[in-house]
């Protein structure tokens, strides 16, 4: 109270109804503090003159001090403009355009070597046909041994493991340089190769791991990007500049990388995402025009639609045509791609002789895609001799092939889709089927390859032939305001590839994507259309490509909450939830520790208070645990205290009484726990191994244990440990951040002293057995002490709307603090998809009966029946807990306070309160209680009916 009466009375205060004022003058207050303070500084400056004026020594030190925080000012500026957002996604944008262009001009030239090779053979029909097929079975080959050796996690498109990854869910070695290489590699000789596989997908990935480097690297200026939260938010980044600078749509990329792998997008990453991903596709067109692959900076498949009159409205339902066919083709294509890996798995015999011959399958798709294609067989009916991107240029073309008398070879790319004795449609039709199959078995290929090119040609091929058909339907065109306007194929090809590729991967932002790749927004309206037809047909049959592949590969992803499962909006969080939680109390033994570890192979464990009280602290990873059981146990620990106790024994005297080997040992001080062993390997992480922590058994310090980390230096030469500055982030963070070190920390490293092992095996185990059995102390432990925590009726939607939100891989159910359970992704998944089989516990038929009562009997105002239906209950319960403990007791007085109305207590089972039928029919209920239960099972059954014909016919629906 004086501290505050103080103020008050010097400036003498108000209190007011909105701010309170001040009645004396505060500036004359001021005037005498500055006054006071400006005589302080005089008097320093006095005294400081006479000692620089004795030794010129000290006036240098000060000078070199001076520059010395010169420097460290100038390293503070440097290192902080260096770790802003702007450098490291300009950084990421340069990369990935560097990357994209090196990959598109080694593939053309790869493609340039291959039509090479086979005109060169033109009058020999066999050479050319062993050269066809060869050439690209000798690249697919190579990507497949290659991506095995260096990194087989970059097999395949790589979005549906960043949707999982970005999901919260670790994947091993996924976002590695090793997979990066391999990526990149596999996928340019893949391409190169002329197959039907896709570039997008996979440089996503690729870009996504470009992202997680560079912000590890980032890290050394701005430890911002070592959060967790931040880590996402780059994947996003690398996810956008991924799609924008594959094709230089960064509208499209942006817009497509957030419907693919994000459920919930913050919105703060939106400028990030357009600023890489537009620098990235500027970057990639102007080395495009550099190489002279381009006049100037244009789109990558330019069209010359006419802007006046691009289409009528009697084309219109045309369009929806192309939509909903597309929708179709689209879930047609998903069940089959998932349903040829399956037939693989179910014939296990074949699964593992591919999986013993891995070459095998991918020589086999190969060659018989490359004998197919052949153009002098039959190739020659379906353009087998274009590449993917001559077909989609010569597909976006303005002439009408169906019309088109003049010479084939005046279309240039085009002439292949003209033949003397085949017809226009009969060609386009036998390469929509041909390639739609071997589409379907070539992104199964172990080999880095994605399904976005192959589908986005399927579909301007589709759209391509509706066009065609249109224009021989009205070969005089369309007659509007007296003018005749002939109907565009290439139109309707580009609204096909649009509605195709949106069906496939369940997106709306493929129509952006054409907009961009074409440079033109002529056909918007009809795109937009098709689009959205086109993903509603497909969204009611089956699940987007990359649902499909993390269902076939089981990865642990959340599947969507649908608005038509209402039985989902009934389940909480104690009907799903795991109850038999292995945790970490505060006053365990190490010995309890070292059990709980051999025994669980959970990452992260809970800790609680005590196992009584089973009040949640946190949480602690698992390494933290073993690396704080290894310390105290540690050799090096052993040794040391060993030496401390021979060093006690000889300086004390000896009194005739022998009281054990460990009776005399002294506090001993921490410092002399930080034992480092020069011959030790470092980890992983190339981290200093930290000291072994202290126990609890040898206080020295009285505010408790010093922090390991706290008993190293800051800084430490590369010389004196030659191992932990391998890479070139810890040496480039060696020289910024600790450029200007005191002289003092390099004497403060000691030497490890060397200490021999003088105790026997038995005397070993003796120690340790002793050891194990004292009280964990988690000073040096890193704890979590904020875990996400739900409570038991927290509902389902809810809890997945948390999940998808903030990315959560696990969640500690409490009530009041007190642990109950844990509800990891995997429950959450199996209740979702709604698998009693699988472990779900649903709720009981008279769950909602109960939870009314409940609400009912609180409250003041009872009715007479719901009084009844509580008595009977509570007798029940007593007579079972009567008969549990073999006394008869008399039945107790039905009470109507709230307090029997109350939820479980500690020990007793969630559900044992729950009704049964057998209890219900023991029960005599008679009057409007009788006829409401009646009523309620009337409705039960009623309901439980209709879902077992909702499963029922669930189940005969495909995977």
């Amino acid at each position: 109270m004086t501290g505050d009466a103080s103020p008050t009375k010097a400036f003498r205060y108000q209190q007011t109804l909105l701010y309170g004022q001040y009645t004396d003058q505060i500036t004359d207050f001021a005037e005498k503090e500055a006054a006071k303070l400006l005589n302080k500084k005089r008097a320093q400056k006095n005294n400081e003159r006479p000692l620089k004026r004795e030794s010129q020594v000290e006036i240098k030190e000060e000078h070199y001090s001076k520059c010395q925080d010169c420097a460290r000012r100038i390293q503070k500026y440097v290192t902080k403009k260096l770790g802003e957002d702007w450098i490291f996604l300009v950084l990421l944008g340069l990369v990935m355009a560097l990357v994209s262009w090196g990959m598109d001009y080694a593939s053309a030239k790869s493609l340039q070597a291959y039509k090479w090779m086979y005109r060169e053979l033109h009058p020999n029909v066999p050479m050319q046909y062993l050269a066809w097929v060869t050439y690209p079975l000798v690249l697919v080959l190579f990507a497949a041994i290659f991506c095995h050796l260096v990194s087989p996690q970059a097999v395949g498109s790589g979005i549906p493991e960043l949707k999982t990854i970005m999901r919260g869910v670790v994947l091993k070695e996924y976002l590695t340089l090793k997979a990066f290489v391999a990526k990149v590699v596999g996928l340019t000789a893949g391409l190169g190769s002329g197959m039907p596989v896709g570039k997008e997908g996979p440089f996503v990935h690729i870009a996504s791991i470009c992202a997680a480097v560079l912000s590890k690297f980032m890290s050394i200026f701005c430890g911002v990007y070592e959060q967790p939260y931040y880590y996402t938010d780059v994947l996003t980044v690398g996810c956008a500049v991924g799609v924008g600078c594959c094709f230089g749509t960064p509208l499209g990329g942006v817009l497509f990388s957030i419907e693919v792998t994000s459920t919930y997008f913050a919105v703060r990453n939106y400028w990030r995402g357009f600023f890489a991903a537009t620098f990235s596709a500027f970057i990639f067109r102007v080395l495009a025009v550099w190489n002279k692959d381009a006049v100037t900076i244009t789109a990558l498949f330019r069209t010359n639609f006419r802007m006046d009159f691009p289409f009528d409205l009697q084309e219109l339902p045309a369009f929806a045509v192309i939509g909903i066919c597309s929708g179709f083709l689209g879930a047609f294509f998903v069940y089959l791609n998932r349903q040829v890996v399956l037939c693989i798995r179910r014939h296990t015999a074949l699964s593992q002789f591919l999986t013993k011959y891995r070459l095998i399958y991918p020589g086999v798709i190969t060659f018989l895609i490359a004998t197919v294609t052949f153009p002098p067989g039959f190739g020659q009916f379906m353009a087998g001799e274009l590449m993917p991107r001559e077909a989609i240029s010569s597909l976006f073309d303005n002439y009408t092939w169906a019309k088109y008398t003049g010479d084939p070879q005046i279309l240039g790319k085009s002439a292949a889709w003209i033949h003397p004795k085949v017809s226009v449609f009969i060609i386009i039709l036998l390469f929509f089927l041909m390639k739609f199959w071997m589409s379907v078995i070539a992104t199964t290929m172990p080999i880095p390859c994605g399904g976005f090119m192959p589908v986005f040609v399927l579909g301007a091929a589709f759209g391509r032939l509706i066009g065609e058909i249109m224009a021989s339907l009205f070969p005089n065109g369309i007659l509007f305001d007296g003018i005749v306007y002939q109907i565009l194929p290439g139109g309707y090809a580009v609204i096909g590839a649009a509605a195709l590729t949106g069906a496939v991967s369940h997106t709306v932002s493929t129509a952006v994507i054409c907009f961009e790749l074409t440079g033109q927004i002529s056909h918007i309206l009809p795109m937009m259309v098709a689009v959205i037809l086109a993903n509603m047909v497909a969204q009611s049959l089956q699940p987007s490509l990359y649902d499909s592949i993390i269902q076939v590969k089981k990865l642990p992803y959340l599947p969507d909450l649908g608005w038509n499962h209402i039985s989902k909006y009934n389940i909480f969080v104690e009907d799903i939830m795991v109850q038999d939680v292995k945790f970490v109390s505060s006053d365990c033994k190490y010995r309890d520790l070292q059990t709980l570890l051999q025994s669980t192979t959970v990452k992260t464990l809970p800790l609680v208070d005590s196992p009584e009280t089973m009040i949640l602290l946190g949480s602690v990873e698992r390494s933290e645990l073993q690396a704080l059981l290894q310390r105290h146990i540690s050799p090096e620990r052993r040794r040391l205290l060993n030496r401390e106790m021979q060093q006690k024994l000889s300086e004390a005297p000896y009194d005739g009484h022998s009281k054990g080997p460990w009776a005399t040992l002294p506090k001993l001080k921490h410092e002399s726990f930080a034992y480092v062993d020069e011959d030790e390997d470092t980890d992983e992480k190339g981290e200093l191994p930290r000291p072994p922590s202290p126990t609890p058994s040898y206080p020295e310090e009285p505010n408790g244990p010093t922090s390991p980390l706290k008993q190293m230096p800051e800084t430490l030469e590369p010389q004196q440990l030659p191992g932990n500055f391998r890479s070139l982030r810890q040496l480039i963070q060696q020289l910024l951040c600790h450029y200007n070190r005191p002289l003092e920390t390099e004497s403060a490293v000691q030497e490890p002293v060397e200490v021999i092992e003088t105790m026997r095996p038995e005397e070993i185990d003796a120690w340790e057995q002793e050891e194990l059995n004292k009280n964990v102390c988690f000073d040096s432990c890193r704890i979590d002490p904020s875990p996400f925590q739900l409570v038991e009726r927290t509902s389902l939607h809810k809890t997945h709307t948390l999940f998808s939100l903030l990315g959560l891989s696990h969640a500690y159910v409490t009530s009041m603090g007190k642990l109950r359970g844990v509800l990891a992704l995997e429950e959450l998944q199996k209740a979702i998809e709604g698998s009693t089989r699988s472990g779900v516990r649903l709720r009981p038929p008279l769950a909602s009966f109960r939870d009314t009562n409940r609400t009912s009997i609180s409250s003041e105002k009872v009715s007479q029946a719901t009084q009844m239906w509580s008595r009977q209950d509570n007798c029940m319960v007593a007579a079972q807990q009567g008969a549990d403990l073999g006394t008869e007791s008399p039945l107790p007085p039905c009470s109507h306070s709230p307090q029997s109305s109350h939820l479980h207590e500690e020990g007793e089972v969630p559900c044992s309160t729950y009704a049964t039928d057998t209890e219900l029919d023991e029960m005599e209920l008679t009057g409007p209680v009788a006829e409401n239960i009646s009523d309620i099972l009337k409705d039960i059954s009623l309901r439980s009916t209709d879902l077992d014909e909702d499963e029922d016919e669930d189940e005969d629906v495909p995977l």
